[in-house]
């Protein structure tokens, strides 16, 4: 009994490391970045740093632990339902076929749970702590209630399992790892305040620009939820991204201050979330 609980706290320990050492490398990279091509005057967050790296170790280990149940119990669904010839199938594919799958089926996944936390008043109250801030860095990535990192997460991971594209052993376990760290460490990019443009590509891939426009607080809010992939909203109508950038940022709300407040306040009595007005379809989603 003492042993099991000394080596999860090793395991724990080493994801720590494995967490400081990676704020260490993203701090190197973007703290140059958004000083030399910074689309707004870079602001000095000394008052809410703390909550930043409070939330960037939390929701760095806690949503595996907890996503550990629901996965466990999909894929034991999923191996009592599947055909076997589809599963074998499924396996025979190539590595390299089994991730394009699976981006692409993550990103539906993710896109409908982060699509839903706009749109349901109770996903709401925990998603608003990522849009409350009205200046965008990418530390902001970082600033999430751990419930909404676990249900979106999980809207992205569960597809892969329910599809068999993803396993809990071999080369399945590769795919969740893979979908995983790439949204983690392109969310880092997207949040980032950087003026930079990419042309033709953002119809590729999401953009600091695209995903600024997710975080305005205007009439255009609700709009580009993908992660990865702006097809993905073009698909589904929610596209928004024209030529200049979002003029205001954060939320009309009240969100509590403090990093203890912003993981309590969603679970105290319900507030009425300001109307947002409906923009048509795609309106002005030229690049």
């Amino acid at each position: 009994m003492v042993s099991h609980i000394v080596q999860h706290l090793i395991a724990l320990g080493m994801q720590a490391a494995s967490l400081t050492l990676w704020l260490v490398i993203l701090t190197v990279v973007f703290l140059p970045l958004e000083r030399f091509f910074a689309l707004h005057p870079t602001r000095v967050r000394a008052r809410t740093l703390a909550s930043d790296l409070a939330y960037y170790f939390l929701n760095g280990l806690a949503p595996a632990l907890v996503l550990a149940i629901p996965i466990s119990l999909i894929t034991a669904v999923v191996q009592r339902v599947t055909p076997q010839a589809y599963t074998d199938a499924i396996a025979s594919l190539p590595l390299g076929a089994k991730i394009l799958i699976g981006i692409l089926v993550s990103e539906v996944g993710a896109y409908w749970g982060h699509r839903l936390s706009h749109q349901t008043p109770f996903l709401w109250r925990f998603h608003k702590v990522h849009h409350s801030p009205e200046s965008m860095d990418w530390l902001v990535n970082t600033r999430a209630h751990p419930v909404d990192v676990v249900f979106t997460r999980l809207c992205g991971l569960a597809p892969l399992y329910a599809l068999s594209l993803a396993t809990p052993r071999g080369e399945g376990q590769l795919l969740p790892l893979i979908v995983t760290l790439a949204g983690t460490a392109w969310a880092f990019f997207v949040h980032g305040n950087l003026n930079w443009r990419f042309g033709p590509l953002e119809w590729l891939v999401a953009t600091p620009h695209f995903h600024h426009w997710h975080h305005t607080n205007d009439e255009n809010r609700d709009h580009n939820y993908a992660a990865l992939l702006p097809v993905v909203d073009r698909l589904f109508g929610t596209h928004h991204a024209p030529s200049h950038w979002p003029p205001v940022y954060g939320v009309d709300e009240p969100v509590a201050p403090s990093f203890v407040g912003q993981l309590l306040d969603p679970l105290s009595a319900p507030r009425a979330r300001t109307p947002r007005a409906e923009a048509p379809a795609d309106a002005a989603s030229d690049v």
